[in-house]
């Protein structure tokens, strides 16, 4: 192999793996409605993974900038705004996905365990609740 064709393949590999990366903003799509919620930035700190809503799709009539009333109480995020509020928690690297960690539904205060992954350019977010779980499909924000 020479020198050349060594340099293109290594920059497609890296192109590929950073393609493939969790990290970045993503426009959240609900599964059942088809439609655009909001703009959750994926962030690293301390070799952990963590979203944070930055932005807010909502109708006439919705409050722009609501807060979670229905988080349990003894969660910090109670009553706090949910612009700039983080509810992805602590995911952990393994095998081109993320676990470990959890994420909050702000519509209604849920906590789920949750795995992160990226298919196709498109970031899949699975939430369980026990055996059970629910996949939604965020789209890459340029």
């Amino acid at each position: 192999m020479n020198r050349l064709t060594a340099t293109i393949l290594l920059l497609c590999i890296s192109t590929t793996l950073a393609a493939q990366s969790v990290i970045g903003k993503w426009k959240t799509i609900d599964d059942e409605t088809g439609e655009e919620k909001s703009v959750v930035e994926i962030y690293s700190k301390n070799d952990k993974v963590y979203g944070k809503v930055i932005k807010l799709f909502r109708k006439p009539g919705e409050d722009p900038d609501p807060v979670c009333d229905d988080c349990e109480e003894d969660d910090p995020r109670f009553r706090k705004k949910i612009i700039g509020m983080d509810i992805i928690l602590d995911m952990e690297a393994s095998d081109g996905e993320y676990s470990g960690g959890t994420i909050l539904d702000p519509a209604n205060g849920k906590v789920y365990k949750c795995k992160l992954w990226v298919e196709d350019g498109e970031l899949q977010v699975r939430g369980y609740w026990g055996p059970f779980f629910r996949t939604q499909t965020w789209k890459k924000v340029s």
